[in-house]
């Protein structure tokens, strides 16, 4: 038995087949763990999110930015843009299967090993039993009774540094930027969404999160996705990115966690 986190997979359905191939995995024995952003800009997200649900309890998966975002047009919050994939999604006979089913996963994935998934990251004031309280407000919220309320609110880069003081929509907006679209941080820990590049040409006062210095979460296992192009490097002890940019041309990558071997296949672009 193994169990391997797979990055970014945005609808890039063959490269994913073959990467299973690649790790031979066996659905009867592993286990699949998810990065986020299962859709989108990839040209099979239809297939990805099928495949993925099929596979029930032998995977966990985390919502990305993406995910949140086919949430957001599917349950006719937003509109679609331009450079969107999942239409084959929206018109599917089991369209709100997968809905339904996409909007119980969780934003935050632990177990015994010590390791801890989310698509972006970790705010670097949260420790785990915060972080997983936390999550499980944004989870509660996109579960109920009115999602369409929480993923009408939750667009925005304010406020852009956690306080536990936050209250309602602006709470949920906080909790799911860190967990979902978080890059670069400041050295206070506040969040700055609009700087996406590669961290060698960020500006001097922005660090990766992982990078700031009075992180206290250092001692966990932290498995994220969301960054491209940090190329699966991030250089810090129990961090591991996983986005290896599939979408964009590059690799799929899974890490099996036994032993934290990579595993990637090569990905034409288009």
């Amino acid at each position: 038995m193994a169990t391997y986190a797979i990055g970014d997979v945005q609808g890039c359905f063959d490269q994913l087949m073959q990467l299973l191939a690649k790790i031979q995995f066996n659905i009867k024995e592993d286990y699949l763990w998810f990065t986020g952003d299962l859709v989108n800009r990839g040209p099979n997200s239809l297939e990805v999110l099928r495949f993925v649900k099929s596979l029930a309890k032998r995977q966990h998966t985390v919502l990305g930015n993406h995910d949140l975002h086919l949430l957001s047009v599917a349950l006719g919050v937003t509109q679609a843009q331009p450079n969107d994939t999942f239409d084959e999604i929206l018109m599917a006979a089991d369209r709100h299967e997968l809905i339904d089913w996409l909007r119980t996963c969780p934003l935050l994935h632990h177990d015994e090993s010590n390791y801890v998934m989310t698509h972006a990251g970790l705010a670097p004031s949260w420790g785990l039993p915060q972080a997983k309280v936390l999550a499980q407000e944004v989870e509660q919220a996109l579960r109920g009774d009115a999602p369409e309320f929480f993923l009408a609110n939750i667009y925005g880069n304010q406020p852009d540094c956690w306080d536990e003081r936050l209250q309602g929509v602006e709470r949920l907006r906080c909790i799911t930027n860190y967990l979902t679209r978080m890059r670069f941080c400041y050295a206070d820990g506040r969040l700055n969404l609009t700087h996406k590049g590669e961290v060698s040409h960020s500006p001097r006062e922005l660090l990766p999160w992982f990078q700031v210095k009075t992180r206290v979460n250092t001692h966990l296992k932290i498995i994220f996705g969301h960054w491209a192009a940090l190329g699966g490097q991030a250089d810090v002890p129990n961090v591991y990115p996983l986005d290896t940019g599939c979408v964009w041309g590059h690799c799929l990558t899974a890490m099996r966690l036994e032993d934290e071997k990579h595993f990637s296949v090569s990905c034409k672009r288009g």
